[in-house]
């Protein structure tokens, strides 16, 4: 049974910083493309970041870039989102999500997602 278990979410005033970790178990961690999606309130689904299998290339929405630093110990099996210079519209659900392409990963196409971990920016 595969298993992705976020944590690390929280209230952080604007300007903050939060790390979110996801744990995984269940699925060959090393072989997949490893996601970071957000859900804000009454909004869809938004892709934020993807990082490779080996962890050698990320990608960011623009919306983050610049801030957000995603990465991964294939080792400890952990996915991880630093998250700097918070700002309200940053709020959301956090979600972790594996995929086996970075184009599955970019339509937010996941066989596999967590349950999710809140984030929220406010003073």
């Amino acid at each position: 049974q595969v298993q992705l278990v976020e944590s690390g979410g929280g209230l952080v005033q604007p300007g903050g910083s939060l790390r979110l970790s996801c744990a995984a178990s269940g699925l060959s961690f090393s072989t997949y493309w490893m996601s970071w999606v957000r859900q804000a309130p009454g909004k869809g689904l938004e892709w934020v970041s993807v990082i490779n299998s080996s962890g050698g290339t990320t990608i960011y929405a623009d919306s983050v870039k610049g801030r957000f630093t995603i990465s991964r110990d294939n080792a400890k099996v952990t996915l991880y989102l630093q998250m700097n210079s918070l700002k309200p519209e940053d709020t959301a659900v956090y979600y972790c999500a594996a995929s086996l392409t970075k184009a599955s990963a970019t339509r937010l196409q996941y066989p596999y997602r967590g349950q999710g971990t809140q984030v929220s920016v406010s003073s």
